[in-house]
């Protein structure tokens, strides 16, 4: 799988299905705050934020399925080396 996020402190980057989730949870936690916000404008972003949250959700399943098919396909991935297509 693509490694994204790669650092010196994290060489291994981080899997799609771990960057998504954690925008996810990042989302959430602003929602909280303007949970209680009454002005229309607040109720608006609300509203959208909660769908992007859920369509978060269904791409968050499509990663991690990604992730068990080339797992049981090819194995762990490798550094440098892509499981499939071109190099």
């Amino acid at each position: 799988m693509t490694h994204y996020l790669v650092t010196d402190e994290n060489p291994d980057g981080r899997r799609l299905e771990e960057i998504l989730a954690m925008v996810r949870g990042d989302m959430l936690k602003r929602a909280l705050l303007i949970i209680d916000d009454d002005r229309s404008e607040a109720r608006k972003v609300l509203t959208n934020n909660v769908q992007i949250m859920a369509m978060l959700g269904e791409c968050i399943a499509l990663a991690e399925e990604n992730t068990t098919i080339l797992d049981k396909a090819f194995g762990p991935s490798r550094a440098g080396k892509p499981r499939i297509g071109s190099s």
